[in-house]
């Protein structure tokens, strides 16, 4: 399902030039295009299958160490000096990385985009998850008990909660580029024992960041929930949109990403957010992580991504079309109310089969078994006008790789596999 295919009448008269190559940024790509029928280019550390062979999105510049500021500015100069000074080049971060370089570098390339993005402080207070923290304690967000460790303390650090414990990195970048066996996203260490094995891991690697140790919130994955919200040059927030979470991932790579999600609304959540971000005096796409805690009735926050997530295209899919909103503000100065979105799509990057196999709630699959008879779902990578022989095949493999992860992986949270 596309549920926002209209093409818009209006001459192209901008680029979107992505920053990444992963399946987050060919889903900025289908937004643009199925909004405006226009294809997108992008500048991206490396190639990646997502954005492979495409005829919506060409990976134009790869450069290893563009996480580099010098290299970052001088790649970005470089190639807008392809086009004509007349040609708007749209800039879109579409990673944690990729806007904190923008940020940091935003005076040095505003001669040559169109972007709107915070300044660094406000930049380093959102995305330190022990400073994200302290800003939801100040705006009344729940988020779950909380204490971390360094690389100086974390063998006598002690937790002021029971196992099980969560253990991520405050650092999300640095935590990126480092390297151990059995490495993931996120832990959950059920013991002692367990605890003390991966923060040895992981401090045996090039991270030397904090770490930030988390209590369990009960409840499986589908008591996670993801919103989407777009805040404009304003400062004024124009789209919230959330979504109820069917299924994570569960492999090393990719755990604690949303594999498939049903929109849904909660107006006060959604207020509270609004308000929050204007507060805050926010600009651009946010994602925010949480998950509905049984034991009190709350949401409880994880963490703040200061761009579109690579879940978002569900928002797209239900006809909230990212790009739209990011276009009409930052390239058309359309002025703009708040949406909240209401209108529901079940999107997936996974087989609808692993969905029915492993979801538990009998009333979330029947509302999918709904969605998917009304022709109400989406997969990100399955798009008509971009099909060919190539991206079918890359599909196709894709896809079969879920079952194996799954039986894999489903429900081992800890360091060995």
């Amino acid at each position: 399902m596309a549920a926002n295919m209209s093409t818009s009448s209006q001459t192209q008269d901008f680029i979107p030039v992505l920053l990444g190559s992963d399946v987050n940024v060919y889903g900025m790509a289908r937004s643009f295009h199925e909004a405006y029928g226009i294809p997108s280019v992008a500048i991206g550390k490396g190639l990646l299958g997502a954005t492979s062979n495409s005829r919506i999105v060409s990976v134009k510049v790869v450069e290893p160490n563009l996480e580099d500021d010098a290299v970052f500015c001088d790649t970005l100069i470089k190639f807008a000096s392809r086009y004509p000074k007349e040609q708007t080049l749209l800039l879109v971060p579409c990673g944690d990385n990729y806007i904190k370089l923008l940020v940091r570098n935003q005076d040095k390339l505003r001669s040559y985009y169109r972007f709107e993005c915070i300044d660094e402080e406000l930049l380093m207070r959102l995305s330190i998850k022990e400073s994200f923290y302290e800003v939801c304690t100040e705006h009344g967000f729940a988020f779950p008990k909380t204490t971390t460790c360094t690389f100086e303390n974390y063998k006598t650090v002690e937790l002021p909660f029971d196992f099980p414990v969560i253990i991520k990195p405050s650092n999300s970048v640095a935590y990126w580029n480092c390297k151990f066996p059995h490495k993931k996203k996120v832990f959950i260490a059920e013991s002692k024992q367990e605890f003390d094995a991966i923060l040895n891991a992981i401090y045996g690697s090039s991270y030397k960041d904090h770490l930030i140790l988390q209590e369990y919130i009960p409840g499986d994955d589908s008591n996670m929930r993801v919103m989407n919200c777009y805040s404009g040059k304003d400062k004024k927030v124009k789209l919230i949109a959330l979504g109820n979470a069917l299924l994570e991932e569960h492999s090393p790579e990719g755990i604690g990403s949303y594999a498939a999600i049903i929109n849904s609304v909660d107006k006060e959540l959604s207020e509270r957010m609004k308000n929050f971000l204007e507060d805050i005096g926010y600009i651009g796409f946010s994602n925010f992580d949480m998950k509905y805690d049984p034991r009190d009735g709350q949401y409880k926050l994880f963490e703040m991504n200061l761009r579109q997530g690579r879940s978002s295209f569900f928002v797209t899919a239900a006809g909230y079309n990212l790009a739209k909103f990011l276009v009409d503000d930052v390239i058309y100065n359309k002025p703009m109310d708040c949406v909240i979105a209401s209108n529901k799509v079940l999107w997936s990057i996974i087989p609808k089969k692993i969905i029915f196999q492993y979801v538990k709630d009998p009333k979330v699959k029947e509302e999918a078994k709904k969605l998917i008879r009304e022709k109400k779902f989406c997969r990100s990578l399955y798009y008509a006008p971009d099909r060919n022989i190539k991206r079918r095949i890359y599909f196709a493999k894709n896809q079969m790789s879920y079952y194996q992860k799954y039986r894999k992986y489903f429900g081992n949270k800890g360091l060995h596999e």
